[in-house]
């Protein structure tokens, strides 16, 4: 392990707290193995955003799953590949090598998670404080009092009034933006050095959900902490991502800076997604046309389409050039990559950013 960690430091970069390499998940079923993630790479710095982008089943929250190794045994699940965190001594650590036993030292210390709904995250029996003050007491080296005025102090941090009676609250008591300002307080609890939030909006209307956004963004701000936002919601990601990186069938599909993606995009998935948000300027022309939407489906991975993934939905697709094998990702600019066989000729339309 100690000749792993000294190969990573030197393969690291000095500010990356995350690098992910080749991450690859498939799930049995019965004598089949269907893959989830195939080859995924990316890597995030201190104090940076990267939006995990995508359709329901593109792959984002199984990544992020594999990566604090949270999927299921080896019996159903297989997961290759590395995935190095930078922890606090500022050695670097193999989390898919880990033993479970030091890999459940770091979850919640040194890496963190907000699930996607926290109704269903939080324990229904205990209360609120209770759930912070253990998560608090298992990475810390404090008493139970402290631990609780700690929790007290966080709910405070998150925007929760009269933090301390609501300690005493259970999970059904709350509403759910305070139940998601609940989970956000116990995942910062011991000052993660990397946060990996899940859809930590779905569900919420648009004013909770920009009161969750600058919370985030000011945690992050305070801490210098990095952050993996897994969400579909593209003009979320304009407003708190430093870099997106687009999923689509278990693949990244392209990967840029956010003002390049949302400015120009050459990926032809990317385009319709981006196609598909709501624009200011259509409203302001005289009224909401029907916004354009990506015909058909994410393929089913137990029969995927040849070569390009996307080629069935695609409006470009060329069979004699798309259907042959997978493209390969390429560099298409500055930090900018994408896997498309056709993105040199693809002039894709410019966005100046969400809900330009």
């Amino acid at each position: 392990m100690s000749a792993l960690m000294e190969h990573s430091n030197s393969v690291m970069h000095a500010d990356e707290v995350l690098s992910v390499r080749n991450l690859r998940v498939s799930f049995r079923r019965q004598h089949t193995s269907v893959p989830a993630v195939q080859d995924v790479s990316f890597s995030v710095a201190r104090g940076e955003t990267l939006a995990l982008v995508g359709e329901s089943g593109s792959g984002k929250s199984v990544t992020s799953l594999g990566i604090l190794g949270l999927l299921p045994d080896a019996r159903r699940c297989e997961v290759q590949g590395e995935v190095w965190l930078r922890r606090r001594n500022g050695r670097a650590a193999n989390l898919l090598a880990m033993p479970e036993r030091e890999l459940r030292g770091v979850r919640g210390g040194e890496a963190a998670m907000i699930f996607q709904e926290p109704m269903t995250s939080f324990n229904p029996v205990k209360t609120i404080g209770a759930q912070i003050v253990e998560a608090i007491l298992c990475h810390n080296n404090i008493g139970r009092r402290a631990a609780r005025t700690r929790a007290a102090e966080l709910l405070s941090l998150v925007g929760i009034a009269d933090p301390v009676r609501r300690l005493n609250d259970y999970p059904h008591q709350m509403s759910g933006g305070m139940r998601q300002r609940a989970m956000i307080a116990m995942a910062i609890s011991c000052e993660p050095l990397l946060l990996i939030a899940d859809e930590p909006t779905t569900a919420l209307d648009v004013t909770v959900q920009a009161q969750i956004i600058e919370l985030l963004r000011r945690i992050q701000e305070q801490s210098t902490m990095a952050m993996v936002f897994i969400t579909h919601n593209l003009g979320v990601v304009g407003e708190i991502a430093d870099r997106v990186m687009v999923m689509y069938s278990g693949r990244v599909t392209e990967e840029a800076p956010t003002a390049t993606l949302f400015g120009n995009p050459r990926m032809p998935y990317t385009s319709g997604l981006l196609k598909s948000m709501p624009s200011l300027a259509a409203v302001g022309s005289g009224g909401m046309s029907a916004l354009p939407a990506i015909a058909g489906n994410v393929p089913d991975p137990l029969s995927p389409p040849p070569g390009c993934a996307f080629a069935p939905r695609c409006e470009f697709h060329q069979a004699s050039r798309c259907d042959l094998a997978i493209p390969a990702i390429e560099s298409c600019g500055t930090a900018h990559k994408v896997r498309c066989v056709r993105w040199r000729e693809i002039e894709a339309p410019s966005r100046q950013g969400p809900m330009s």
